[in-house]
């Protein structure tokens, strides 16, 4: 199984980025898929998630109206919209996918930095 992101770098504040998480190697539909970010010394933290149909969605409040998570299971892939993009979303930013089947499945990517400054 394999998650590589994609998509981060060095943008101003109120400038717009778009992640992408492709991932090989699982029946991806059947996985939510969430982005986290973690800053040095910080927590990671859980910035956005969805269902693997995606139909359900939810966001840490910090970034609500400005990201959106979406998938497309017939590419295998995740994404994060980040629009508006504010200093305090300098992270490296990961995604996962999980599932529960009797036990948990549970897969991350190997992060990808995005910082925002002018």
């Amino acid at each position: 199984v394999q998650l590589v992101e994609s998509g981060g770098g060095l943008v101003q504040p109120g400038d717009s980025l778009r992640l992408s998480c492709a991932t090989s190697g699982l029946k991806f539909w059947r996985y939510d898929m969430m982005w986290y970010r973690q800053s040095p010394g910080e927590q990671r933290e859980l910035v956005a998630a969805i269902s693997g149909v995606g139909d359900k969605t939810n966001y840490t409040d910090s970034v609500k109206g400005r990201f959106t998570i979406s998938r497309d299971n017939a590419t295998n892939t995740a994404y994060l919209q980040m629009n508006n993009l504010k200093p305090e979303d300098t992270s490296v930013y990961y995604c996962r996918a999980y599932r529960v089947l009797l036990v948990p499945y549970d897969y991350w990517g190997q992060g990808t930095q995005v910082t925002v400054s002018s």
